[in-house]
């Protein structure tokens, strides 16, 4: 077992009071694409004539639902995608008492199918929506279902307002509960473990500023701005380290 690989281990068996904060990193593993890089850019641009950051934006959502909707469904729904071996390590150090909190930039909903339960969702979820006028909750089935979408803009059965994913879109603001809530999980923890982020989106990047704890490791494979600021920095894909780092416990 690599060194920085046997001291993230070596942490993770021996304390608590751990807080896991994460990127789209961790859900490309999985296969899920980052909408952000290259690729997706590219993407974007030539198919949809507007970058991701337009597309996902509540404007677009206002002023061009089809468009909007369009994208959403084609390129922000992965079905089929699995837990990966850093969704697995996270819910396992979690059952055993190591981990108090999942906080997580993804929308995927991977950590909870993984078997996580402590996870605060900075930017909601795909698979809740809710009705823009009336408020009734439905689940992403119904968003995707034809019969109850015009074109790619799905309809409330109650009122026919436009039924949205529980997702912040840019523009928004994060939901005020939820980052209040992994403030103070991260101001609480005593190791901070940070994965598949280049920590350069915010507000939640600022969370690392609430950590008064004595281990934060980074686990990227790219650099990030806190690389000094680390303890451990691990430049290796998030499921293979956090995989190895935890096999065999508990």
């Amino acid at each position: 077992m690599d060194s920085k690989i046997e001291r993230l281990s070596s942490l993770l068996c021996s304390g608590s009071n751990a807080v896991f904060f994460g990127g789209a990193g961790v859900s490309t593993e999985s296969g899920i694409p980052d909408f952000r890089s290259a690729d997706g850019l590219y993407a974007a641009q030539s198919v949809y004539g507007h970058s991701p950051e337009e597309l996902l934006s509540h404007t677009v959502f206002e002023r061009e639902p089809e468009l909007f909707f369009r994208y959403f469904k084609e390129n922000l729904i992965f079905r089929d995608a699995k837990p990966n071996p850093a969704h697995l390590a996270l819910a396992k150090l979690e059952r055993a008492g190591r981990l108090d909190a999942v906080i997580t930039q993804n929308i995927d909903g991977l950590h909870q199918a993984a078997g996580s339960k402590a996870v605060l969702e900075l930017h909601g979820s795909v698979w809740r929506h809710y009705c823009v006028r009336c408020g009734e909750k439905y689940g992403l089935d119904y968003t995707l279902a034809p019969e109850n979408c015009g074109g790619h803009v799905p309809r409330c059965k109650n009122c026919g307002g436009i039924v949205r994913p529980d997702v912040v879109l840019y523009g928004e603001g994060l939901d005020g509960e939820v980052l209040d809530a992994a403030a103070a999980a991260v101001s609480r923890a005593k190791t901070l473990i940070v994965g598949g982020t280049s920590l350069a989106v915010y507000p939640a990047a600022g969370l690392l500023g609430y950590f008064r704890g004595n281990n934060l490791v980074l686990i990227n494979k790219t650099a990030t701005a806190y690389d000094r600021q680390a303890s451990l920095v691990i430049r290796e894909p998030i499921g293979e380290a956090m995989g190895e780092a935890t096999e065999g416990f508990f």
